[in-house]
């Protein structure tokens, strides 16, 4: 009964920890139409301003430049180029995550799940909130921004490898599409979060849409430190500990969460309990220094990887262009638009959690997602089935960073190394990073000759995504 206590504990906290990271990525795609604003207005009311200021004597051109200065864009992002700096920005934080997820994973595989995850939200927390200060401080250095993205890239890298392999470690492979689709919500559930609190400041004080988030996947990075347990064999570590004759019990209602942390608490209070060896968890196979090309040759995993790359190109572009896209094709204002936008984010909550029930009742990962993708061709040219759209991009995207992922980090050829779901998971989902990295980027390009190039990359994407799926499902049939 404590067993399933405390992974229904893993299950909701670690769902919690993951949606703070989601909701403080998506500020910026929020903040974008203020960052740049639709200057036409302004532009009539200086023109008209300046009529009368000629006929009143005043200098006109001055009057203009005052308008325009006083009420348009932020600098730097009040040129001509600024969806090019908008996507930068997208590209420079998503770059970054794409390289560090690789590192992430090897790093994260030598080191406590809970202290790499903690010290990865505090400092995105950080980074979250220097973006917002950056209105605060009235600084206008596109440098300064791009640094910002670029730290907190690397930093966010932290999150994805360290939840997924301690979800892992607690479910095994029954259903695990749909309890894994359930989970994977949080990032639609982030997204969603993200956009309303955002939107609820985007007009008025734009930097309290990131410091906001900021102070929030800070504060979760806390309570990570605090109640995190990483692996079941930790609660049998802390129960032996707590109920053995001789050992300190009188911490143990407090600390019973974690072990670690009674540790050193222990230690620092001189207790004279004896030393308690807590690396108690031994791979079943000796951990060498080829693990990584173990895992990157393993069948299925650059497939799927792939598979993700061009899959997570749609989704992410969708996450940092969709609010400014709906802001300037339906001429709606900032918070009006982010709110619109979560219709995409609730189709994603549905079809996770649906692709992983089919996939868990077929048996086939692969075939799931082929007919995901294939139906979400014709829905993504149509903004007036976001929620179909979110669900059928998102369905196929979920999965692979999850129950996929699961299933190769625990094939039976690795023999139960307990670091391989790490390294696997790195390896997939910073493949998958690759693209979402692209899709802002070529967003921010192509965007300047028309929105319906954008529609027409991430409609090719989506074809590539389904092709490499198609080779999936020969090696899924062969086994």
């Amino acid at each position: 009964m404590l067993y399933f206590r405390y992974r229904a504990l893993t299950f909701i906290l670690t769902f919690l920890l993951y949606t703070s990271f989601h909701l403080s990525r998506k500020p910026i795609s929020i903040v974008k139409s203020e960052l740049h604003k639709n200057c036409s207005s302004v532009s009539d009311l200086a023109t008209i301003g300046a009529s009368s200021g000629a006929g009143s004597g005043q200098q006109p051109s001055l009057l203009t430049a005052h308008l325009t200065d006083m009420d348009c864009s932020w600098k730097p992002f009040d040129k001509r180029n600024y969806k090019q700096l908008l996507g930068a920005m997208d590209y420079s934080f998503l770059c970054a995550y794409a390289v560090g997820m690789y590192l992430s994973g090897i790093i994260g595989e030598r080191l406590p799940i809970r202290l790499y995850l903690t010290v990865g939200m505090l400092t995105s927390g950080l980074f979250t909130c220097l973006f917002g200060l950056g209105y605060v401080y009235n600084i206008h250095s596109l440098g300064f921004y791009i640094f910002v993205q670029v730290a907190n890239g690397l930093v966010q890298t932290t999150g994805w490898p360290s939840v997924v392999t301690c979800i892992s470690n607690w479910f095994g492979k029954g259903r695990r599409g749909l309890i894994m689709g359930l989970w994977n919500s949080h990032t639609s559930v982030g997204n969603i979060l993200g956009s309303l609190i955002a939107g609820y400041w985007v007009s008025s004080n734009w930097g309290l849409s990131f410091i906001v988030p900021g102070l929030i996947i800070a504060a979760m990075g806390v309570v990570c430190f605090l109640f995190l347990i990483e692996h079941p064999n930790d609660l049998k570590t802390i129960h032996a500990q707590s109920s053995s004759p001789g050992k300190c019990v009188s911490f143990s209602s407090y600390l019973v969460l974690n072990s670690e942390l009674k540790r050193l608490l222990i230690i620092s209070l001189g207790s004279k309990t004896r030393r308690v060896s807590f690396n108690h968890r031994k791979s079943s196979i000796t951990v060498t220094n080829h693990l990584f090309l173990c895992c990157l040759y393993l069948q299925g995993v650059i497939e799927f990887s792939l598979c993700l790359l061009f899959a997570k190109l749609v989704s992410y572009t969708f996450l940092f262009w969709l609010p400014l896209y709906i802001t300037k094709a339906a001429h709606l204002d900032a918070k009006k638009a982010g709110d619109l936008s979560t219709l995409f984010d609730v189709g994603g909550i549905v079809g996770g959690i649906l692709a992983g029930v089919i996939s868990d009742k077929l048996g086939k990962r692969a075939t799931t997602c082929a007919i995901m993708l294939l139906l979400a061709a014709p829905t993504i040219f149509c903004t007036c089935m976001l929620l179909v759209c979110g669900g059928l991009v998102n369905g196929p995207y979920s999965l692979i960073t999850t129950a996929v992922s699961a299933d190769l980090g625990t094939h039976k050829s690795l023999k139960g190394n307990a670091r391989a779901l790490s390294t696997v998971t790195a390896i997939i989902d910073g493949t998958g990073s690759v693209g979402a990295a692209l899709g802002p980027l070529l967003a921010g390009l192509l965007s300047a000759g028309g929105w319906d190039q954008v529609f027409y990359m991430l409609m090719t994407a989506d074809f590539l995504a389904l092709l490499v799926s198609s080779f999936i499902l020969l090696i899924e049939a062969n086994s």
